[in-house]
């Protein structure tokens, strides 16, 4: 192997391309200041049980190796908001909180989001607030950032993991067979769920099967209010977007909506977000809420943010 090469999936900004991205990054820097995000750095090494959150997709990524000095298990931080979470949880007062960062990042594998082992992710978070203004306030911020980065027009898709949570507590499944059912959805294979209702008795199987199909403009979550009117978590859920909706086409933001979303980390609690464009193949920026995140730092609390790998999008122009 020659001694130049990289490791696959981690690559490196040179000249120009470098030039661009720290231009982009002071720009980014300065919009999320001026909105009174404070800007932070963690570490790149933390604790694992730091780092995980009890998050299985987090804990995949996260390359771990034993730490001589203190002969405890670190991790390298494969995604900044478990590290949010811990700088929140150490601050004393019950306020509104906004953060923001962009920070270097290592995974042990690529995924459908970030394009390499390596990204640079950017993202801002508000912890402290429960209502919708404050999703809205960051579905702002997002399409904010990716104008910035002169991405445009963008497509917003929201959706909201309560809804499919809401079904699995009346489902009376094990937790094996939730876990193969949320992986189902997360491929989003009607063929899979159909063969998985086949094979194992589910309370609501109608009500999944009606699930997989809700995806479209705001009128679906009037239909999503009659199929799901049993469950009132569901329906919680649903009107939360319609709200959301509802103040995102006062500010002229036009939304679709995917009702079945679940390509998210488990943290995730209620409502959740992508960006796109049509010059992408893939979601450009990914959010939504996770209250209760730092729960494991001893402070609950409510939580919703964003991110997106800014490596790659100062290249991809």
């Amino acid at each position: 192997m020659n001694a130049w090469q990289l490791p696959e999936g981690i690559d490196e900004l040179t000249h120009d391309q470098a030039l661009t991205f720290e231009m982009l990054r002071r720009s980014l820097i300065d919009l999320y200041t001026s909105k009174g995000f404070g800007l932070v750095i963690p570490p790149m090494v933390e604790y694992v049980d730091s780092l995980l959150l009890t998050s299985d997709s987090v804990n995949e990524k996260t390359f771990k190796f034993l730490d001589p000095v203190s002969g405890k298990m670190l991790g390298v931080h494969a995604d900044i908001t478990p590290q949010i979470a811990r700088i929140d949880a150490r601050r004393a007062n019950n306020t509104i909180e906004k953060y923001c960062y962009i920070n270097a990042i290592l995974q042990t594998s690529a995924d459908d989001f970030y394009d390499s082992r390596s990204p640079i992710q950017a993202g801002a978070e508000l912890y402290g607030a429960d209502d919708i203004s404050a999703d809205v306030e960051i579905i702002e911020l997002m399409l904010e950032s990716l104008k910035l980065l002169s991405i445009d027009p963008i497509v917003i898709s929201l959706g909201n993991v309560a809804i499919f949570d809401a079904l699995i507590n009346q489902a009376s499944l094990t937790n094996l067979q939730a876990a193969e059912l949320r992986q189902i959805f997360t491929r989003r294979s009607s063929p899979d769920l159909a063969v998985f209702i086949a094979n194992n008795s589910v309370a609501n199987a109608s009500a999944f099967s009606a699930l997989m199909k809700l995806e479209g403009n705001s009128p679906i979550l009037e239909q999503a209010l009659d199929l799901f009117s049993e469950y009132p978590q569901a329906l919680s859920a649903i009107k939360d977007l319609q709200a959301i909706d509802e103040k995102l086409q006062a500010k002229g933001i036009q939304a679709t909506y995917d009702l079945a979303e679940l390509k998210t980390y488990e943290y995730h609690t209620g409502v959740v977000f992508s960006a796109y464009n049509q010059n992408y193949s893939k979601a450009l920026a990914k959010g939504g809420r996770y209250n209760g995140i730092g729960e494991s730092f001893g402070r609950s609390r409510a939580a919703t943010g964003f991110s997106f790998d800014l490596k790659f999008l100062s290249q991809s122009k």
